[in-house]
């Protein structure tokens, strides 16, 4: 991190798609929320991505980390696209910064919005936060090909479990449980996986022995991911595998109504690197330009940021700001609605201003 008094220094990756759109969108409504509450940061705006890989043969320049270690965030919109292969786009840019900067945890949260209605016939309200280890396990570099071209072509790649690696995700969603129900799901498949996942299961359940007032429960992913659809309202803290993290909280966000809407964090909980917010979605080419994608993972990611950078009432005012965008059916077309971007950030705009009207506060 910067490491230097004054604003936050926020390094900006629009990146590429509908990143291009919602991020500047986002940063439209974040400026409204830190001026009626005196947060100062300063944003610096990087023009990498696929763009800059068609002309320069790489997602960022080959000092690019070095550049991002002197900042306190990354705010990134999207990365990927059709005409460059996705080991280009995301091991050239999105992996490294992970990585580099032990982004350990990307926590992902689904919870029911306002005015989204669920695609369960039952309407209980659903709040969940996925915990997923975002630096090991199925996404490892170790592997590669074998007799490419040939009809016995293989290919191998290597799962990683670290025991530093499972306990400190898992010491991280019982601290996070802590301030919630106190209740932990952890994500496993032991039955079939016979080294890395019962290894998982043991430091998750040894880890959480220090944890005496947090429930754990370890279920297999497939029986998971069908309670998820059955009753997400039982679940509260849910901590899993990279791989397994991923499938499950885009499932959960689906749920919900629209993953769409989805945010995340990639943290450094230690704050010894800067930490890294973005919307779930992707960059949705399909929709690119047209002015009608959905900011709302992409506000929600910066209402994470400036949470994390200490501002939760901040935080808290966009959210609400947004929410509220939803409540008076303020919304784009993947959400049913038929407002652009344009007309919903606006709505979110007067909401901050009115929020602020009723209650005047400053940090």
């Amino acid at each position: 991190m910067s490491g230097t008094t004054g604003p936050a220094r926020i390094a900006v990756i629009a990146g590429d798609g509908i990143g291009l759109e919602v991020v500047p969108a986002a940063i439209r409504c974040i400026d409204a929320v830190r001026e009626v509450h005196g947060v100062e940061l300063e944003w610096r705006e990087l023009d990498w991505g696929s763009d800059y890989y068609r002309a320069n043969g790489r997602m960022m320049p080959a000092d690019g980390l070095d550049l991002l270690a002197r900042h306190d965030a990354i705010f990134l919109g999207a990365v990927g696209d059709p005409s460059i292969p996705d080991t280009e786009t995301l091991w050239g840019l999105l992996i490294p910064i992970r990585r580099r900067f032990e982004q350990y945890v990307n926590l992902r949260p689904a919870r029911s919005l306002p005015g989204i209605p669920s695609v369960l016939r039952r309407d209980d309200p659903i709040d969940l936060m996925i915990v997923r280890e975002n630096s090991e396990g199925e996404y490892s570099e170790i592997g590669g090909r074998y007799g490419r071209g040939l009809p016995s072509e293989a290919a191998m790649q290597e799962t990683v479990f670290t025991r530093t690696g499972i306990a400190r995700v898992a010491r991280f969603a019982a601290d996070l449980a802590s301030t919630r129900s106190g209740r932990v799901t952890s994500a496993t498949k032991s039955n079939g996986i016979i080294h890395t996942m019962p290894f998982w299961d043991e430091v998750v359940e040894q880890t959480l022995e220090g944890y005496p007032a947090v429930q754990l429960r370890s279920i297999l992913v497939d029986a998971l991911a069908a309670a998820l659809v059955l009753r997400p309202w039982t679940f509260d803290v849910l901590v899993a595998s990279n791989l397994l993290g991923d499938i499950l909280s885009d499932l959960a966000s689906a749920v919900t109504g629209s993953i769409g809407v989805a945010p995340s964090a990639n943290l450094n909980p230690e704050r010894k690197h800067p930490s890294m917010f973005e919307p779930v979605h992707g960059s949705a080419p399909d929709i690119a330009g047209k002015g009608i994608a959905n900011p709302i993972g992409q506000i929600w990611s910066g209402a994470m940021m400036l949470e994390h950078l200490g501002h939760p009432r901040a935080a808290a005012h966009l959210v609400t700001a947004f929410e509220a965008s939803l409540a008076s059916g303020v919304m784009t077309g993947d959400l049913g609605g038929t407002a652009t971007t344009e007309e919903f950030v606006v709505s979110v705009l007067t909401n901050i201003d009115a929020l602020a009207a009723e209650h005047t506060t400053v940090e």
